[in-house]
């Protein structure tokens, strides 16, 4: 007996990988169009399309879409200036090309028919080409059809993994029979001369003469199955083999990344059968073998069939033996990250399983972040934990008993001095595997995270197990605050770059020349203050009409906040409703229809042209960013990023008279604390905003009259330098309002025994306005339950002055925009003083700024010139 020293395949795991597959394969989710063993692919199918886009049943040609008929005539077309979409409209599709699928002869249903327009078996067609001749004028092939007698077929091909009809009494389909002749005829099997007159119009069997028929029998046994461009044979593979591709082949109709080839697909099947192979996962997709014989793409295929199956392999308990977590494990999927982290960087087995430990309550936490960022800082502090151990303790840190809390220090110390010299890292690789630099940032991430891992060992118990010294873990100090730069918004003339109309057709000229919307996304950016994936990510039907009003719904993902809406100015709408258009004309080229209501739901409104024919993949920030910096860089204004906008807006918020709150709702923050980063305007009290507005009280001469100037027209400079001097800071309170009799404010007595509202020298400001409109309504209220008449005109005529003031105040209030800020305002509330509402305002020297340019911009429309 011999024995072997080679690796044996494990004959359970291969069975157990087969009943996972078997079961996932028989679930109802699964397509059933991929379970026979002969995949049969429709026309027009969206991922595994096989034939021409114009509607006709020939193959494509190549990687593209038409067949080569349309092809050529498609390359005439657009020579003359024609367009795709109208070449698709107009063209018309041609009859079934050769070798799509076998047709039985229309006489014969058991035999192959030989001819593609007629559709006739050998036979029938040799009877038909010596009857034509004869009759010449008269032939009439239908009458000639009607008197045909069918003849016995010549059974199955004997190949056995080929489902065709037999072509001849050799036992071979046509295609075979080509392939048998052209590999030299092993084994010999002929046929006798002129068996169709010798044996076939008799009536007999024709018999097979043979060299060496063992030899005919085992290339029947092992030649390969037709390419059909339509399917994709299995016959003939190793069951597990052939569910692994059946199910990547469904799997891949899921994910619709991109169009898959069959014929690649076949040959992976073909090299498969031939080398006996058990499993996709026996493969190695540099293999020059496979390559040869799938080609390049069929290796691609193969590497994502296997990927696609690896979680389904392993276990969680195996990634965690063998140094990696999978995150589809725990039905996570990371924000453009493959699903596989990698731990195996981390040299210390203990170090290791506590950094995969704690991304396993991560993925499993119901708060588990969408970004890989968290990871990212963990997997960082464990490498360059794993690093300094390895090189600073004896025996490289892998008995944790021995760790003490000088080791730490010593750690905490070396990432100090790094952060402070600008040095590399010890364990971290940047992009491209080069070596990463250590700052403030990376250094505190490193601090917090390893922080979190330790002491969430030492809470679980996981630490005493380890031997792991309490004093190593408490000696990592906490990682202190980083100061944080906000963007500063864009200046002046930044943002007249920025928007400047040789400038924006630069940048979709010279940066977006295939017109994906570059420009689109950079306007809308601007004007909505949306984040830039916010934009990019919109869908096609994300516009419409609220009551006249033109409304974007967008989702902003970064707060949880799905299906919101903002109002956006007419000329975005309609810039945005070209781009809706544009994206319907890329999908018609690409399908030759119109998508469903189904499908446009699921469209993108700025759809990447790499592998999206059904325009679902929306174009990337990484893109976007490119194109923006190049055209930045041109313009030679600086550094700049288009988040930057979004400051810019709520700067220019503020300014308007917008509250931090409205600010936060806009801009869709989480918070007011995250709203203030983008605030970056000198502040002063919103109440002096509100008390700049005053009208004269109720016991003038005429009250309700706005003292600072015309509710409806801006401050001037001189009005507003006038507030702050007379008014704001010559008046004290009083009840309802403020009085402006100098004596009073110096501190004497009043001499009318404090009736303020008969008072001509009291004043309103926009912080009463809710005082008095209470008043109005208890006044409302006490003359509708008068007993008669008489009374309730009294009533009204002695409050007639009050409500003339209070309807001025509201006038003058709502004609310098701050009537809704007026009306938030509860002085009966003490918590209202300190809302943000009296801490947000604007200085007097920016509104007297603003008054003089409405003001110029005035006389220049008007046509007089100001002095």
């Amino acid at each position: 007996m011999t024995l072997t020293l080679l690796p044996q395949p494990d004959v359970r795991e291969g069975r157990d990988r087969l009943e996972i597959l078997a079961a996932l394969i028989s679930a109802p989710s699964f397509d059933p169009l991929f379970r026979p063993d002969i995949i049969k692919i429709p026309a027009g199918h969206p991922v595994y399309r096989w034939n021409c886009l114009v509607g006709c049943e020939r193959t494509v040609m190549g990687h593209g879409d038409l067949c080569g008929a349309h092809q050529d005539l498609w390359r005439k077309h657009r020579h003359a200036g024609g367009t795709r979409a109208a070449f698709l409209q107009t063209a018309q599709p041609f009859g079934p090309g050769e070798g799509v699928e076998e047709q039985p002869c229309r006489i014969c249903p058991d035999r192959p028919s030989c001819h593609l327009t007629l559709r006739l078996c050998h036979h029938h067609q040799f009877r038909w080409y010596n009857y034509r001749p004869r009759h010449g004028d008269a032939a009439d092939f239908d009458q000639w059809l009607a008197r045909q007698q069918p003849a016995p077929g010549y059974g199955r091909c004997l190949v056995h993994v080929c489902p065709e009809k037999a072509f001849s009494p050799l036992g071979l389909c046509s295609r075979h029979d080509a392939r048998y002749q052209r590999e030299g005829r092993p084994g010999g099997a002929v046929l006798p001369s002129q068996w169709g007159n010798r044996y076939g119009r008799a009536g007999r069997p024709v018999p097979v003469e043979y060299a060496e028929e063992p030899v005919f029998r085992r290339w029947c046994a092992t030649a390969a199955a037709v390419l059909r461009p339509d399917q994709v044979n299995l016959r003939g593979l190793h069951p597990l083999l052939r569910a692994e591709i059946q199910w990547g082949m469904c799997w891949h109709t899921r994910r619709q990344h991109w169009k898959w080839e069959l014929a690649p697909i076949q040959r992976i099947a073909d090299y498969g059968r031939a080398r006996g192979l058990r499993s996709l996962t026996d493969l190695d997709p540099a293999d020059p073998g496979l390559r040869t014989a799938a080609g390049r793409e069929g290796a691609r295929i193969t590497s994502s069939i296997a990927g696609g199956l690896h979680p389904l392999y392993v276990t969680p308990e195996d990634t965690r033996e063998a140094g990696y977590i999978l995150t589809e494990h725990f039905g996570r999927k990371l924000s453009n990250r493959p699903s596989r982290i990698d731990l195996s960087g981390i040299s210390q087995r203990w170090l290791r399983d506590l950094v995969w430990d704690d991304f396993a309550d991560v993925l499993r936490s119901p708060s588990c972040p969408r970004s890989g960022s968290t990871f990212d800082h963990t997997r960082r502090a464990g490498l360059e934990l794993s690093a300094f151990l390895e090189l600073a303790v004896p025996g490289g840190g892998h008995d944790p008993r021995r760790l003490t809390a000088e080791h730490m220090h010593k750690f905490v110390g070396d990432q100090r001095q790094r952060e402070l010299d600008g040095l590399t890292s010890l364990g971290a690789k940047g992009v491209h595997g080069k070596p990463s630099i250590v700052t403030a940032n990376t250094r505190q991430a490193v601090f917090t995270r390893t922080r979190r891992l330790l002491r969430g060992a030492l809470e679980s118990g996981e630490a005493d197990r380890l031997g792991l010294d309490r004093g190593f873990i408490t000696a990592m100090p906490a990682a202190g605050r980083v100061v944080q730069r906000t963007r500063a918004p864009f200046t002046d003339e930044v943002a007249r770059a920025l928007a400047d109309e040789a400038n924006l057709q630069a940048l979709s000229r010279d940066h977006d020349p295939l017109d994906r919307g570059l420009r689109d996304a950079w306007e809308t950016i601007i004007v909505t203050g949306r984040r830039c994936g916010e934009v990019l990510q919109l869908r096609l039907d994300c516009l419409g009409r609220y009551g006249g009003l033109p409304m974007l719904w967008h989702d902003q993902t970064k707060v949880g906040n799905y299906d919101a809406a903002v109002r956006i100015p007419e000329r975005i709408f309609q810039m945005l409703e070209a781009r809706q258009r544009k994206t319907l004309a890329v999908f018609q080229e690409r399908n030759n229809r119109l998508p469903t209501p189904e499908e446009r739901s699921a469209m993108a409104l700025f759809p990447t042209i790499f592998r999206n024919r059904d325009c679902r993949v929306a174009l990337s920030y990484k893109w976007f960013h490119k194109g923006f910096k190049n055209w930045i860089d041109g313009l030679d204004i600086g550094r700049q990023v288009p988040h930057q906008a979004r400051h810019s807006l709520a700067t220019s918020l503020l300014r308007a008279g917008a509250t931090l709150t409205h600010v936060r709702r806009y801009l869709g923050h989480v918070s007011e604390k995250m709203a203030e980063r983008y605030i970056h305007l000198a502040q002063s009290d919103l109440e002096d905003v509100l008390q700049q507005v005053w009208v004269a009280g109720p016991g003038t001469t005429h009250p309700g009259e706005l003292l600072t100037g015309e509710a409806a027209t801006p401050l001037t400079h001189k009005q507003a330098h006038a507030l702050a001097i007379d008014l704001s800071r010559r008046s004290t309170p009083a009840e309802g309002g403020f009085c402006t009799f100098q004596p009073v404010v110096d501190g004497g007595a009043c001499p009318w025994n404090l009736n303020c509202h008969s008072c001509d020298k009291f004043v309103l400001s926009g912080a009463d306005l809710l005082y008095w409109r209470r008043k109005r309504e208890q006044w409302r209220q006490l003359a509708e339950g008068a007993p008669d008449d008489a009374t309730a005109e009294y009533l009204h005529s002695y409050f007639e002055p009050t409500a003339k003031a209070i309807d001025g105040l509201e006038k003058a209030l709502a004609g310098l925009g701050l009537l809704d800020q007026a009306l938030a305002l509860d002085l009966r509330k003490p918590q209202d003083y300190f809302h943000r509402v009296w801490s947000t305002a604007f200085r007097a020297a920016d509104l007297a700024t603003a008054a003089d340019d409405e003001d110029d911009t005035t006389a220049e429309d008007s046509g007089e010139i100001p002095a």
